[in-house]
């Protein structure tokens, strides 16, 4: 019987799959520093001359870049190209903005659901410490970036690759539709408290790891975001045609 040769990786094959992995899972994260090849090398146990020639390859292929005497970094843009060139068309289209609040129902109860499913202690301490961001935030801008925050936690609670790239694919969207949404939210009384409510429910559903409870909290909470979006806007067009009345001296 003949047998075949067993031919063992490369080094820096291996080490690159590695590195590949922890930026799939989210464990690298967009913009972050790398540690120093000297640090990387004795953590991989392996020579810097694999370590250099593992991150080289990344380089190639987009997904790592070095700054001259700065170090090496995960690329910023990773996540970007998804979102950028509808970001504009959607912020200045109305009926867009129920478009995403429809498609965030389905993403969002979902990763709900699978984040008290699957979370770890881990995960639900990094959810909550998000949620003391979102409060501790005093402004539209800064809130909204929270929040995102906050819904990166719970994707990356679901220990789903899939719905952690897409939120971190759509960061600039749901940054925007979330300040938009706290803009309407300051024209009736008590709606913000109302929807942090419905985000620390959402938070103690899956704290308590409770699948259902907390996929309908996230719905609860965006059917209150949707209604109070179609209540200002239908409040803004009577308004405006109070207005072109009286300018046409109806």
């Amino acid at each position: 019987m003949a047998y075949s040769k067993i031919n063992q990786p490369k080094i820096s094959d291996v080490i690159m799959a590695q590195l590949e992995q922890m930026i799939l899972e989210g464990s690298l994260q967009p913009g972050q520093k790398l540690p120093p090849e000297r640090e990387l090398a004795i953590q991989f146990e392996v020579s810097r001359p694999s370590l250099r020639e593992a991150i080289q390859k990344l380089e190639a292929k987009g997904l790592l870049m070095r700054r001259q005497g700065g170090g090496t970094y995960v690329k910023e843009q990773l996540w970007q190209t998804l979102a950028d060139p509808i970001v504009e068309l959607m912020n200045s289209d109305s009926e867009s903005q129920y478009d995403l609040l429809e498609f965030r129902h389905a993403t969002e109860g979902m990763m709900a659901y699978f984040a008290a499913l699957r979370g770890t202690d881990a995960d639900m301490q990094n959810i909550e410490r998000m949620i003391a961001e979102v409060e501790a935030a005093d402004d539209v801008d800064t809130k909204a970036a929270a929040i995102v925050r906050f819904y990166r936690a719970v994707a990356e609670a679901s220990h789903n690759v899939a719905m952690l790239h897409l939120v971190l694919s759509l960061t600039p969207v749901l940054q925007q539709n979330i300040a938009q949404n706290l803009e309407l939210l300051t024209r009736r009384e008590e709606a913000s408290k109302k929807a942090n409510a419905h985000r620390h429910a959402l938070l103690a559903a899956i704290v308590r790891r409770d699948p259902e409870a907390a996929r309908e909290a996230s719905n609860e909470h965006l059917s209150y975001i949707e209604e109070v979006m179609l209540s200002v806007r239908e409040e803004d067009s009577r308004l405006q045609r109070s207005l072109r009345r009286l300018k046409s001296g109806v």
